[in-house]
């Protein structure tokens, strides 16, 4: 059986933000589970959760439950932007459960009161609106990096057509989950496995200090820098993402514990 790598996809997208990743990994050879989380794509809420508790803990425990119908009992994760939150939940749930960890584009710390509220201010706004194309017109300058809005119109325009199809209900249910969050950088601090963080160097949402804070905090973890991307490195440089996750993934399978 092929080692397992599960890709966690950004808020408020789907799973596809990994098309230009998975190909690469699988040649690798790696057994690639992408899944859509709670409520976004083709997913759903989920049997086991109410959906007026919006957590994070839900969405984890929806991808360790995928891993457990597939037999798997650990897997690396890699999550960008709302699916590196994701990751760390795991990490917070079950640790024994991650043989590798890699953060793209997110962040270890809480939202401070500030992004807490926007956060409610948006979910009260999708709901209200009943759609999210106000919220593509207002997230899509600040997902993408300044080349890809200067010189990719078929990123813009694929990324805005991903959070115009996304459910206000997911996204309310989303936002909610992300603003109570906790601080996850001692979590990090216990893991003891290789993590890698990766970083656009556009990325306005997720600052570079941010990325230091998580990479000071883990044991055994690397740094790599995207140039020309923002915010959503696996959709604007997705060849610099698989290059830099494949070296990585390669380290990680040279370790006895994923063998």
């Amino acid at each position: 059986m092929a080692p397992t790598v599960v890709l966690l996809h950004a808020f408020p997208l789907d799973r596809h933000v990994w098309d230009g990743v998975v190909d690469a990994l699988a040649e690798a050879g790696w057994d690639v589970v992408v899944p859509d989380l709670r409520g976004f794509g083709e997913s759903a809420y989920g049997e086991d959760g109410p959906d007026d508790d919006p957590t994070l803990a839900w969405m984890a425990r929806d991808v360790l439950g995928i891993l457990d119908r597939m037999g798997v009992s650990a897997a690396v994760f890699a999550g960008i932007s709302m699916g590196g939150y994701v990751a760390m939940e795991i990490v917070r749930q079950d640790p024994a459960r991650v043989a590798g960890l890699a953060l793209l584009d997110t962040k270890g710390t809480a939202d401070s009161d500030e992004a807490v509220a926007n956060r409610l201010r948006v979910a009260e706004s999708v709901i209200a609106a009943g759609s999210t194309q106000a919220l593509a017109r207002a997230m899509v300058p600040s997902l993408l990096g300044a080349t890809s809005l200067a010189e990719r119109p078929e990123v813009v325009a694929q990324v805005t057509s991903w959070i115009e199809a996304a459910d206000p209900a997911a996204v309310a249910w989303a936002q909610r989950a992300m603003a109570v969050r906790p601080d996850s950088l001692p979590d990090l601090a216990s893991l003891a496995v290789p993590a890698l963080v990766v970083w656009g160097v556009e990325d306005a949402l997720s600052p570079r200090a941010e990325q230091d804070l998580m990479v000071d905090a883990m044991r055994d973890a690397r740094l790599v820098v995207v140039t020309e991307s923002g915010h959503l490195s696996t959709v604007e440089a997705p060849d610099a993402v698989a290059d830099a996750l494949v070296t990585f993934l390669a380290d990680v399978r040279r370790l006895p514990a994923s063998s």
